[in-house]
C-alpha cells in the first residue's frame, strides 16, 4: 500500500506543478490580446500573429490543467444524484466511473499520438499569413493524455483506499469559503 499511496502523491503533485507552470501561459495570452487591441485601436496597426498566438497557447494551457482539475473535482459535473449518494455508494460509484475517464483518455492519447508525430515529422506550420509551427502545440495533446490517464488511475487508487477504509494518499485541498472571498486567511 505504501507504493500505492507515494504513486497518488506523486502524480498528484506532478500534476499540480504541471497546471501551475501552464498558467503562466495564461499571462502571456493575455497580455498578447492586449498588445493586440491597443495595436489595433490606438495606433490602427493590427498584427497578423496576435490572435493566432493566443489561440496556440490557449490549446495546451486547457489540456495541461485538465489532469489535476480532475483531482480537484474542478471539471463540469452532475452533482445532483451523486451528491445524495451515502458515502460507501458515492465511494463505490467512484470506483466505476474512474475507469470510463482511463478509456476515455487512453482514446485520446491513441489518436493524438499520430498526429503529434506526423506533426512534428513534417514540421507543420498553420498556414496563415504569420505561419508559425504548430507541432510543438499539437506535441502537447498525447503528453496531456498520459497525464490525464495518470491522475486518473491515481483518482482510481484513491477510491479504492477510502472504500477499504485506509485514509485518502492524496487528498484534494480544502479551502474555507472565506479564503476563496477574501483571497486568503486574514485580508
Amino acid at each position: 500500500m505504501p507504493v500505492l499511496a507515494f504513486y497518488c502523491r506523486g502524480v498528484t503533485v506532478l500534476n499540480r506543478w504541471i497546471m501551475i507552470a501552464a498558467t503562466g501561459l495564461i499571462a502571456i495570452m493575455v497580455t498578447v490580446i492586449c498588445y493586440e487591441v491597443i495595436a489595433r485601436y490606438a495606433f490602427d496597426a493590427p498584427t497578423v500573429w496576435a490572435m493566432e498566438m493566443a489561440r496556440l497557447l490557449l490549446g495546451p494551457y486547457f489540456l495541461l490543467a485538465g489532469p489535476y482539475l480532475l483531482h480537484i473535482g474542478g471539471h463540469v459535473n452532475v452533482d445532483i444524484v451523486y451528491g445524495k449518494l451515502p458515502e460507501r455508494t458515492a465511494k463505490l460509484v467512484d470506483l466505476l466511473t474512474v475507469p470510463l475517464i482511463v478509456y476515455f483518455g487512453w482514446v485520446l492519447l491513441s489518436y493524438s499520438l499520430p498526429l503529434a508525430l506526423t506533426s512534428w515529422e513534417h514540421r507543420e506550420t498553420s498556414t496563415s499569413a504569420w505561419n508559425p509551427q504548430i507541432w510543438p502545440a499539437k506535441a502537447v495533446m498525447p503528453l496531456a493524455f498520459a497525464l490525464l490517464i495518470a491522475q486518473a488511475a491515481a483518482e482510481w487508487l484513491r477510491a479504492l483506499f477510502r472504500v477499504l477504509g485506509y485514509p485518502d494518499p492524496a487528498p484534494p485541498p480544502v479551502a474555507p469559503a472565506e479564503d476563496l472571498v477574501t483571497g486568503g486567511p486574514g485580508t
